[in-house]
């Protein structure tokens, strides 16, 4: 004998959380090396008679920002060594470099944490003679630009070492105008990247129960489909808490031009009633928006009559609007400007044509969208 059964089936999956390793390092390191360098020319120099012993180790510390993993920015502090040699007064000489540093830095990464670099920027110097051991000296300062190079090999994410060339031009002494140097310099610069890398979460098996669906945004208006009552408003409109687009109402006003009349007359031609049908066909379009007629004369005659005159043509044309075409007295007004508002000065024969005139302003409320 078979029993009927409820079957509940449970649905479960592996889910596994694994979060990529967050980076935490920072843009900011310093560091510090150490190497040779060599001065040119060495011992050619028109001052220089015999050449001495020199100290060629130079060292230098740093502090630098990246802008992104590639490029970044470096200031620090280098001493380049100094350089003997006896003059042709049987003086020996004893000059050095050293000064701040600023320059750009840039850095491509290769395979198994190797990477290259390049490196410009200048070096605010100053040379010194420490004469005839010590019992002369004499200094000068300048800027000289700098170019290098280097590989470098990140034993961890925050310690780098990287091997250095660098070529420093136009380090010279202008002020006894005795010196006129390059150099070059080879070295191992270790840095120290602050900050570190958190790593990747552990991969954790999780059981996940039946849940109810929740309701989607089929139009992605921010508003779930189970409460929109307006689906597939377009993205650009804002919308309310149902879905609906949302929309104000925008004063507008239209030019829709005007028309010409005879000398000394408020009669409308024959040939301007088919503008007035234009103007009235609009009028009947948008049955909430209003005319101001706008009446004007040339410059010939009195003023106070040119005054009237306009008046009266004004208020022709909202006659005719009235009685020919049916707009409401209630919607269009009619007001004369006389010669205060031409559209072409002077009083010859083409100002007065196109000044003898009446201009139809309609002004209305239109419902728009409001944008997001």
């Amino acid at each position: 004998m078979m029993k009927n059964t409820l079957k509940v089936v449970l649905l479960t999956s592996m889910l596994p959380f694994a979060a990529s390793a967050a980076q935490e390092l920072t843009p900011w390191y310093v560091g510090g090396g150490l190497g040779v360098n060599n001065y040119e020319p060495n011992c050619d120099q028109k001052t220089m008679k015999v050449c001495g012993e020199d100290d060629p180790y130079a060292w230098d510390v740093f502090g630098g920002y990246l802008f992104n993993e590639y490029v970044g920015i470096e200031l620090g502090y280098r001493d380049l060594g100094r350089a003997e040699w006896t003059d042709y007064s049987n003086k020996r000489n004893d000059v050095g470099v050293r000064g701040m540093s600023l320059g750009f830095v840039g850095f491509y990464p290769l395979a198994d944490k190797w990477s290259l670099s390049a490196e410009a920027g200048a070096l605010n110097y100053l040379i010194s003679n420490k004469k005839e051991y010590n019992t002369e000296y004499y200094s000068d300062s300048g800027i000289a630009p700098y170019l290098g190079a280097g590989v470098g090999y990140n034993f961890t994410d925050n310690l780098k070492l990287q091997a250095k060339y660098r070529r420093y031009e136009n380090l010279d002494e202008e002020k006894w105008n005795t010196l006129s140097m390059e150099s070059n310099y080879w070295g191992l610069e270790l840095s120290y990247r602050f900050g570190s890398s958190a790593p990747a979460a552990v991969v954790a098996p999780v059981v996940a129960p039946i849940v109810a669906v929740t309701p989607g945004d089929a139009d992605k208006d921010g508003v779930k489909d189970n409460m929109d009552k307006c689906p597939n408003t377009p993205l650009t409109h804002k919308v309310d808490a149902t879905g609906c687009t949302v929309y104000e109402n925008i004063t507008t006003k239209h030019d829709l031009g005007g028309i010409l009349f005879a000398n000394d007359s408020a009669e409308i031609r024959a040939g301007s009633f088919a503008d007035l049908e234009k103007l009235a066909d609009f009028m009947n379009k948008y049955p909430q928006h209003t005319v101001s007629i706008g009446g004007h004369a040339s410059n010939v005659g009195k003023a106070e009559y040119n005054m009237k005159l306009s008046e009266r043509r004004a208020v022709a044309v909202a006659n005719a609007l009235n009685t020919k075409y049916g707009i409401s007295k209630s919607r269009i007004s009619a007001v004369g400007y006389g010669i205060t508002q031409p559209v072409m000065q002077g009083s010859s024969a083409e100002a007065n044509r196109v000044n003898r005139r009446i201009e139809a302003i309609v002004t209305g409320t239109e419902k728009r969208a409001v944008l997001r």
